[in-house]
């Protein structure tokens, strides 16, 4: 080690808080040492034995509750990598936050995760992260969903870090964990886990942490379900009222081969190719969609088969993930019948649920095929344009338009298909979910692109000299700065509005290159957005008027009434719910997703309230539920595990769930008239663990 280096950390030790130490957890890893300050809130250290090694139990239940460092200003600045090792106890998830923050009242970045129960997890926090460049993280092993949120920060600001409850649903949360550690190096994942109560996942794919009453219990009960679903598979039956697309008999418009959308005076309706009134009662994910990321975790499952057996099937991602789902079908039908079986049994449980359209993320090939209403997503992947900001492209640059031509060619394969309803353009951009504008958020982390080369020529244009400029923005600044280079200074309140308008260009920009390049290739199909995570903001929106329907995932009880009335007359268009779902803790999963209720009878309660207040909202046209089976335990990529799903991994369908929805379908149509009125028993709305 540098001398200079270790002088450093010495006089850094002085404080107290901060030592130099070479960490008990990580072998031959040396650096900051950060113990806690002062419990925060009802937090509690506790006594006893813990399964991972120098570690200590923590105990808390209010929503801040939590663990404070406190060090030297700057302390962070010269390190890589904040880690530490921690294991939650219990069954259902807890979701922490890790703050660096620029003093008591200061900005502060935010890291977001949760872990799995019962298996040790490594924590790590790269200090480039707080350039909020990046919102996803890559999971790690028990460590699942790493967000970045929050405020940019500047490392030599900041004093502190608060490791703290986001969400716990309202129950105690307990856990166990070493001390933190800053390192100037990467640390390795975890040799070895952790399993205080053995593996996590018996060898259907269920949690082994949990007992509820219908857990399935053997191979021999799941392929006789399977064989049944098989069986009465093509008995399933839309409701009568359905055409054949799945609209609505009894309401008609002009015909046009493909699906449309109309205006009737009184509110929205989707076409149907045969020209029925049609709205979009939607499933997500109809593929077989309940792979467990399980690297690192091999430990975690009491089966793995051979990749190169019968089961071949069941690995993915470079054999990272597993699918029980897929290995319970391959048990039943076997490696060469298994995949054409589960899509036949798919279908025909969207018809006995009352479902008209397949939603996005799923095999959407299943439903062409068998001419069943579906949409599909574009993937958004521009092999020549640089991002300038998160996901979001350099809009000016020439090779822009030409990898618009590139990505709207995949419509190509679909153009002439009267099944599908119309395509998405992406998924909830994550520059969406930034606290900053795009333009700032260029500014600060891209040095140089033809869109920050516009943003200057619009500041020339406003200010015409560098003087009113600097005088704007209370700051020397010059337009060669504006258009490259490293960009550190503060902006003030009339920087902001010029980064305000200037956000709305690009965004109005992106989206008119993309639906021109789509319309060229497929003139039939709806453009159906961008699937914004919520409500977007006003400079936002222009640029979404160039869609046929806007589109947006919304989590919440019901769908924002004034908003979408809003949205409608701003833009002039139905609105389609890309995504929502509710779970609850009741049926072997440790956590609920976004809506969370108490048991699966209020999901069904919850799934009624949603979908109904929804069809008779006039300038919506469409809900499409997240998703057809639940999560794995182990969690998905990201580390997602929750119980969403119409079916759960071992095809066992959730009867009240399936009840509810049936009813709603049944009387969508007349709710959208007008002619009865939608359900209004509304569940208890439990805390969230999201």
């Amino acid at each position: 080690m540098k001398r200079r280096r270790f002088l450093r950390d010495t006089v850094l030790s002085t404080a107290g808080i901060l030592y130099y130490h070479p960490t008990p957890f990580v072998a031959d890893v040396k650096g900051l040492i950060l113990k806690s300050s002062r419990l925060l809130g009802n937090t509690s250290q506790q006594k006893g034995k813990t399964p991972i090694k120098n570690a200590l139990w923590y105990e808390a239940k209010e929503i801040g509750d939590g663990i404070e460092y406190t060090f030297e200003k700057g302390a962070l600045a010269a390190y890589q990598t904040i880690t530490a090792d921690m294991l939650l106890d219990g069954k259902h998830t807890t979701n922490f936050i890790i703050a660096l923050q620029e003093g008591e009242k200061g900005p502060a970045f935010k890291l977001q995760f949760k872990l799995l129960n019962q298996c040790s997890a490594r924590i790590r926090l790269g200090t480039g992260w707080v350039d909020q460049n990046r919102w996803k993280m890559n999971r790690e092993g028990a460590w699942l969903n790493p967000l970045c949120l929050g405020d940019r920060v500047n490392l030599q600001q900041v004093d502190r870090m608060i490791l703290s409850i986001h969400r716990n649903g309202g129950r105690r949360a307990r856990w166990c964990m070493t001390d933190f550690i800053a390192t100037s190096e990467d640390v390795p994942q975890l040799s070895k886990l952790t399993l205080p109560q053995g593996p996590l996942l018996d060898e259907l794919g269920q949690s082994r942490l949990h007992e509820w009453a219908e857990k399935s219990r053997s191979i021999s009960e799941v392929s006789e379900r399977l064989e049944k679903q098989l069986d009465y598979s093509p008995r399933q039956q839309w409701p009568e009222s359905f055409s054949k697309w799945g609209g609505w008999q009894e309401k008609t418009f002009e015909a046009s081969g493909f699906f449309s959308k109309k205006y009737d005076g009184q509110r929205w309706w989707l076409v149907d190719p045969d020209g029925h009134a049609f709205w979009s009662a939607g499933l997500d994910c109809v593929q077989v969609d309940t792979e467990a990321n399980f690297e690192g975790l091999t430990s975690a499952l009491q089966w793995v088969p051979d990749p190169d057996s019968p089961y071949k099937a069941i690995f993915s991602d470079n054999g990272k993930a597993i699918n029980y789902l897929a290995a319970n079908f391959i048990r039943t039908f076997g490696p060469d019948e298994w995949h054409d079986n589960w899509a036949q049994i798919a279908l025909s449980e969207l018809r006995r649920y009352g479902f008209n359209t397949v939603g996005n993320w799923s095999e959407w090939q299943i439903a062409r095929k068998a001419l069943v209403p579906y949409v599909r997503p574009l993937n958004f992947n521009l092999s020549n344009t640089k991002s300038i900001y998160r996901d979001f492209p350099d809009v000016f640059h020439a090779d822009f338009e030409k990898d618009a031509q590139i990505y709207a060619a995949q419509l190509n394969e679909t153009k002439d298909d009267p099944a599908l309803i119309g395509y998405f353009l992406m998924n909830e951009p994550t520059w969406g979910f930034s606290s900053e504008l795009p333009a700032v958020g260029m500014l600060y982390t891209n040095s140089a692109s033809e869109t920050r080369s516009e943003l200057s020529r619009f500041l020339q244009q406003k200010y015409s000299t560098e003087a009113s400029l600097s005088q704007a923005w209370s700051s020397p600044v010059t337009f060669s700065r504006v258009e490259s280079g490293t960009w550190n200074t503060k902006l003030n309140d009339n920087a902001l509005k010029d980064m305000e308008v200037f956000s709305e260009r690009m965004v109005y920009r992106f989206f008119q290159v993309l639906t021109d390049a789509c319309r060229k290739v497929d003139p039939h199909h709806m453009n159906l957005g961008a699937r914004y995570h919520t409500v977007p903001p006003s400079w936002a929106q222009k640029g979404m008027k160039y869609f046929d329907v806007f589109s947006m995932n919304c989590y919440r009880e019901k769908i924002p009434y004034n908003e979408v009335k809003q949205i409608n007359e701003i833009l002039k268009l139905p609105v389609m719910i890309g995504e929502f779902h509710f779970g609850a803790l009741d049926v072997g999963l440790p956590a609920t997703g976004i809506g969370h209720v108490k048991d699966q009878e209020d999901r069904g309660k919850a799934y009624r309230i949603y979908v109904e207040d929804a069809a008779a909202n006039p300038w919506c046209v469409g809900t499409h539920y997240f998703t057809l089976y639940d999560q794995s335990a182990l969690g998905r990529g990201d580390g997602e595990n929750y119980n969403i799903g119409f079916l759960d991994v071992c095809n066992r369908p959730y009867s009240e769930l399936v009840s509810a929805a049936r009813i709603s379908h049944e009387n969508l149509y007349e709710i959208a008239s007008g002619k009865i009125k939608p359900y209004n028993d509304a569940p208890e709305y439990l805390p969230k663990l999201f």
